[in-house]
């Protein structure tokens, strides 16, 4: 686990949640864009009040075995409650991520939810006295991800909660979440930095293009970062080169070199893409994809209104089965012929 300290852009929500010690809620809603670092301060809140010996900010020391215990995700008081596909993609040493429930369904696709026996398994953690009679702590990201039943056991909980302990939640969609969870937590919204801010945090790490990358990702540096490193971003260069170009050809070509892509991300591409087109006709402004000014500003005298629109509309449609259709390469044919017809009067 990292242990740097919060991003520069958070200290002004760091500066409060400290200023809360001495009345601390039972329950807190971190929200606000994605990739901006929630999770990384969510840690870090969870870290300081474990921790035994915290500095004058309200930072972890990083000494203390409650620290260390933290680092090594073997803290007795201490929990992360994530989607199993969370797990393996990031990787853990938690000991609780190898339950043996999660061990039974390796066979199976690991699951994008947050589901109900994964809250029902902090009910031995709860019934037992905290270490040294601290805190126990939380974490739950992202909180969207919890399925109904879900979320109605962890409102049990938010409803009557324990002595000393603390619930972190992480939500980059407060809307998706049920209102009665939402208003049991005290909320902080964590913004996004800066384009100058994040510029400069993106320089220091040394991401090369940094200014269009961030672009891309409406602004978020973490984001921006992942996707600068990832093999992702070979797949993206080629879908735009063919989205430049659109025609039924092309189309059915890219939807078979792209089947295989995550396909809400593919999706969330072709949105992003489809509303610089939208601005351009609209205010001449370009947000996502600098890069492919020429092109875009050509594609936006090709179209119309309507047609942008009714585009716009059905992708937000499509990216809402994008995570469970029949056959990617047909859904992604279709989606991609539909944006052809677009451009094709």
């Amino acid at each position: 686990m990292s242990t740097l300290q919060v991003y520069q852009w958070q200290q002004d929500a760091w500066r409060y949640f400290t200023g809360l010690q001495s009345r601390l809620p039972h329950a807190f809603l971190l929200h606000g864009p994605a990739g901006t670092g929630k999770r990384h301060f969510a840690e870090r809140m969870a870290k300081a009040l474990l921790c035994e010996t915290p500095d004058a900010a309200g930072q972890a020391c990083g000494h203390c075995g409650s620290c260390g215990w933290f680092e090594q995700y073997s803290h007795p008081d201490y929990r992360r409650i994530r989607p199993e596909v969370l797990e393996e993609d990031e990787g853990s040493g938690d000991a609780e991520a190898e339950t043996s429930t999660a061990k039974s369904s390796r066979s199976k696709a690991p699951s994008k939810e947050i589901v109900i026996h994964q809250i029902r398994a902090l009910a031995e953690m709860m019934n037992i006295s905290t270490h040294r009679n601290g805190k126990r702590v939380i974490v739950l990201y992202p909180a969207e991800a919890m399925n109904i039943p879900a979320a109605n056991a962890l409102l049990k909980s938010l409803e009557e909660p324990h002595p000393n302990t603390v619930f972190i939640l992480v939500s980059d969609s407060l809307d998706k979440l049920l209102p009665t969870i939402v208003s049991r937590c005290h909320q902080l919204a964590l913004g996004m930095p800066t384009r100058e801010a994040a510029l400069a945090w993106l320089q220091q790490q040394g991401v090369a293009d940094a200014a269009n990358w961030l672009a891309l990702q409406g602004g978020a540096p973490l984001a921006a970062m992942e996707i600068a490193a990832s093999e992702q971003k070979a797949e993206l260069e080629t879908m735009l080169g063919m989205l430049a170009q659109p025609s039924a050809d092309l189309s059915l070509k890219l939807a078979d070199k792209m089947q295989k892509t995550d396909l809400p991300l593919v999706v969330s591409w072709l949105q992003r893409w489809v509303y610089d087109v939208f601005s351009v006709k609209q205010t001449g402004i370009i947000r996502y994809y600098p890069r492919y000014d020429k092109e875009i500003r050509s594609l936006a005298s090709r179209c119309n209104l309507h047609d942008l629109m009714r585009l716009s509309k059905s992708l937000g449609e499509r990216q809402a089965i994008a995570s469970h259709p029949l056959s990617p390469k047909l859904f992604l044919e279709d989606v991609f012929l539909e944006y052809a017809s677009a451009f094709s009067s």
